[in-house]
């Protein structure tokens, strides 16, 4: 069961529109639901159930960079996924509050009082140090307490959650994925990362190869830099729920290629990715790819020949990398 996800939360909502019922309320962006977002989710999940209250996030679509500022950072887990990934923690409902100019322009006074005590019944609200809030940013802690004791719901400021390398942070994990480091990645989330995609005719030059592949197209997750990368490959159904390929129990082991494909020659970046020992018929599939590790760069080879003999070891090596359960052990389960 994933928790309630209220989407476009807009101008004129009221707690009962909302059917907001009294709650501890996070917010935030919460893209990645990583270790740092998870630290705060925890401490708004105990002080709610400790208090007999709903537990629920408020989180913003699109990105506010999108909208006031440089634009917005590339995306790591869609909005259902992260209301899996918190319902996993204990959040009983995902308000998402459509961000436009109009919102953007709200003063923190409004932001306070319509939204968070008003219409989504806030009793207490979970936030991070730097949290700002209300027309550029205006709002701070020490705002959000005063409007919080004029108006009903006190406030709760999280620790940062870090390692040796520092804070947990998006940042983080796009700064590891685009350098194509899955464990530092993974060290962040707290699980692999995903990527979601339609399967799509391609060109069929892996069939020829002796290699079939899943041509997966939009793709709305970032993509991690260009390589071979060993996976686990399951289906998303037409809610959008993960489930095993074909009455499987287990997804599915694979190998997965990231890039032009330098020895063929592409004018474009392709996703594809060669499941091993699965043989059905995926076109128009919608698929969830686990990416658990990086075998290798791409590289252009001398012939096709050559091309073949390496995706063999390829092949070979994602499988033992997968069975050993490499890049695994994570915290919150993969949605």
């Amino acid at each position: 069961m994933t928790a309630t996800l209220q989407t476009d939360v807009a101008d004129g909502a009221t707690r009962e529109s909302v059917a907001a019922d009294p709650c501890v309320l996070v917010i935030g962006n919460f893209d990645g639901v990583h270790k740092g977002h998870q630290a705060v989710l925890h401490q708004a999940v105990g002080e709610a159930r400790s208090a007999g209250l709903a537990a629920c996030a408020l989180t913003f679509h699109p990105h506010p960079g999108e909208i006031v500022g440089a634009g917005a950072p590339p995306l790591l887990t869609s909005m259902r996924d992260r209301a899996v990934l918190m319902e996993s923690l204990g959040v009983e409902r995902v308000y998402v509050r459509r961000f436009d100019r109009a919102f953007a322009a709200w003063s923190p006074e409004r932001f306070a009082i319509e939204l968070v005590a008003g219409a989504l019944a806030a009793r207490a609200v979970v936030v991070g140090q730097d949290f700002r809030f209300g027309a550029k940013r205006a709002g701070d802690l020490e705002q959000l307490r005063a409007l919080g004791r004029e108006h009903g719901f006190a406030v709760r400021v999280a620790g940062v959650a870090s390692d040796v390398s520092g804070p947990y942070s998006s940042t983080r994990v796009r700064d590891a994925l685009a350098a194509g480091d899955l464990r530092g990645a993974s060290a962040v989330l707290g699980r692999p990362h995903s990527l979601s995609g339609a399967v799509v005719h391609g060109d069929a030059r892996g069939r020829t190869l002796g290699f079939p592949t899943a041509n997966l197209a939009n793709i709305v997750e970032m993509l991690p830099a260009d390589g071979i990368y060993a996976v686990t490959v399951e289906r998303r159904d037409d809610e959008g729920a993960v489930v095993p390929l074909d009455g499987g129990t287990r997804p599915v082991h694979g190998v997965m290629s990231i890039g032009v494909r330098p020895t063929i020659g592409t004018s474009h970046r392709t996703v594809e990715a060669h499941l091993l020992g699965f043989t059905g018929d995926l076109y128009g599939a919608n698929l969830r790819v686990a990416l658990i590790a990086r075998l290798r760069d791409e590289k252009k080879f001398a012939s096709l020949d050559e091309l073949k003999a390496q995706i063999a070891r390829d092949a070979v090596e994602a499988q033992s990398v997968l069975t050993l359960g490499m890049g695994s052990g994570s915290e919150v389960g993969v949605p």
